[in-house]
């Protein structure tokens, strides 16, 4: 926060921050309220005393006051006398509540021990996602939801599977103990049920000591729109419109009510920017993945000129760039759905200047290559185009899937239960999802798997119906197939680094057949030029030429029709496979492939 200049402006100056702010010599509080005539806060240090602890003016609308008796874990609230009445609101710099519709908690960064637990991200062509709802993800008490402490205990799961990176959706305040995430109530206050913020520290931290990154989702597009005091904060507004934090006219509106925060305001602007970099610097979290963008940049999020929101472009280039100044290996990412270069692209080119953003044509269309009933209705040319697509010549620009929490829900259901309504424990759904991981684990970009997905879970995403974890058991050999294509995805054994490579050819998109072989590879070579071959049909090949980059012999890496991964798989083509000299797919040498139906195969060579 900046400092103020005022005739107070050395006590002003001393006490920086917004919220509440605790120094050694009590909890220095401070609001943004320009329409209030007087302010004053009241808590449990001062008995809820209205007239106690008043708050002097500062300029631009704040107010401030040294509380010398309040320390860390006072409940309070601002008091705000204004012409619309007097009004009790709860802190928007709040960084812990009781609950959303309760009272705010005096919390104290500094008094969490990270014990100089130091971690950094890695490379973004090594990452693979993993994304979690903490509600859902590991829940120990049929009537109770996850917390950041239960979620901690699978960690060790999360890093034998081969992950290395954790997307959490939304742990802001949100009303009552269910939610995806996406209606924050208190932006800067972390759900009291998940654990509040010691708890999600605790879970940054047990998660960089099992070498797992920590990705948050945050909400920029709207605010609540429920146990929302941000609402006509000081009791201003016009048009009926949410007054100071708000756009009072048509562009508040978004499909989640009108609550559009006011990105063209200083202190709103000021307001997101401080909730994004809070999470990198007090938090330690690795990244943030900001969630629906297209309603930032533009009221309808229909592309017409006419509705964009110059001043939401330019917040976001803003907080971009701060980030990848402030923390240059942390990556933000954009869900935004358009496929456009402009989003990744880097601010000094124009650009949002996100890190990477999700890919939703890839899943989208991979999704209906594998859904699809009929094999003769599958499209290999898209999928080959799904395959190669990128931004700005970058393929870890995007982030590729075929789950994800908005895949599975919305009207939509795991791959799984798409392809066989009810029974997903069948071999066509068990076959065909075993397919579209393959493609997320073998195409060029940043892969990541929606939680329960390696344990087959049906149906589809609720934030009121947990991961059950004895599929784990009753799934192993599922889960390892997952667990075996990622750990060849970030070259575990060093034979693959090709599947972190910018590279792809796609040596052959046959449509006819429904066969695709690609050659995937960072420098080239031995251990680093792999093939990925998938049959989407139900057809056994014996005898299937493709073209090869080099001779001698290729080794199977992974056949996901292996017998490990399930009784009903019929475990052929499991064998290496020798080229030979002659020329197929603009390659030199060629060899014969035994394909099993529904299938990924992947072959490299040792030397």
């Amino acid at each position: 926060m900046e400092n103020f200049n005022t005739d107070n402006a050395e006590t002003i100056e001393h006490y920086e921050g917004m919220g509440a702010t605790c120094y050694p010599d009590g909890v220095y509080y401070r609001v943004w309220a320009p329409h209030a005539e007087s302010v004053s806060v009241t808590g449990t240090f001062n008995d809820w005393n209205e007239t106690a602890n008043m708050l002097q003016a500062e300029e631009n609308g704040y107010w401030g006051a040294l509380v010398e008796n309040s320390k860390e874990g006072d409940e309070y609230k601002f008091l705000l006398k204004t012409p619309a009445g007097d009004l009790h609101r709860n802190d928007p710099y709040a960084l812990k509540m009781t609950n959303s519709a309760g009272n705010c908690i005096v919390y104290n960064h500094a008094s969490f021990d990270w014990q100089d637990t130091t971690f950094q991200i890695p490379s973004w062509h090594e990452i693979v996602i993993y994304e979690l709802h903490v509600g859902t993800f590991h829940v120990k008490d049929k009537d109770q939801v996850g917390t950041f402490y239960t979620a901690i205990e699978k960690l060790p799961y999360l890093k034998e599977m081969g992950f290395n990176a954790i997307e959490l959706m939304p742990c802001a305040e949100f009303p009552g103990s269910h939610s995806w995430g996406y209606n924050p109530a208190n932006p800067f206050s972390i759900e009291a049920d998940y654990g509040g913020p010691d708890g999600l520290k605790a879970f940054v931290k047990a998660a960089h000591e099992a070498g797992l990154a920590v990705i948050l989702d945050v909400v920029y597009n709207h605010f609540g729109p429920s146990d929302l005091d941000l609402w006509q904060f000081d009791g201003w507004s016009e048009n009926d419109g949410g007054g100071i934090y708000f756009y009072n006219d048509w562009k508040a509106e978004t499909p989640w009510g009108s609550t559009r925060p006011d990105y063209g305001r200083g202190e709103v602007r000021q307001y997101i920017r401080d909730n994004a970099l809070m999470w990198l610097k007090d938090y330690r979290v690795d990244g943030l993945r900001m969630d629906m963008v297209p309603y930032i940049r533009n009221v309808k999020a229909d592309g017409n000129p006419g509705n964009d929101i110059p001043e939401g472009i330019s917040l976001m280039q803003w907080i971009n760039s701060d980030i990848r100044q402030q923390y240059p290996n942390c990556i933000t990412i954009a869900e935004d759905m358009h496929s456009l270069d402009f989003i990744t692209n880097s601010v000094e080119n124009g650009g949002l200047g996100y890190g990477s953003q999700w890919d939703a044509e890839f899943g989208h269309t991979v999704r209906d290559a594998i859904i699809t009933q009929q094999d003769g209705d599958r499209d290999m040319e898209k999928v080959a185009d799904a395959i190669s697509s990128r931004f700005n010549s970058d393929y870890f620009q995007r982030i590729i899937y075929t789950e994800s929490h908005d895949e599975v829900a919305n009207g939509q259901a795991r791959v799984a239960e798409e392809i066989a309504d009810g029974d997903v424990n069948n071999w066509y759904s068990k076959k065909r999802a075993a397919l579209g991981v393959a493609l997320v684990l073998t195409s060029p970009g940043i892969p990541m798997i929606f939680q329960g997905q390696p344990l087959l879970e049906d149906k589809w995403f609720s934030d009121s119906d947990p991961i059950d974890w004895s599929r784990l058991e009753k799934f192993s050999g599922f889960a390892n197939l997952h667990r075996d294509m990622i750990h060849l995805r970030r070259n575990w054994f060093g034979v693959t680094k090709g599947l972190q490579g910018q590279n792809v050819e796609l040596i052959r998109v046959d449509n006819e057949k429904k066969i695709i072989a690609m050659h995937r590879w960072s420098e080239g070579g031995p251990k680093d030029s792999v093939i990925v071959v998938l049959n989407f049909s139900i057809e056994t090949f014996d005898d299937y030429k493709i073209g090869f980059p080099r001779g001698g012999t290729w080794n199977l890496r992974f056949n996901s029709d292996n017998e490990d991964y399930d009784p009903d798989f019929s475990h052929i083509g499991i064998k290496d496979i020798e080229t030979f000299e002659g020329e197929m797919d603009n390659h030199p040498f060629h060899g014969s492939l035994q394909i099993p139906p529904y299938t990924a195969l992947i072959f490299s060579q040792e030397a």
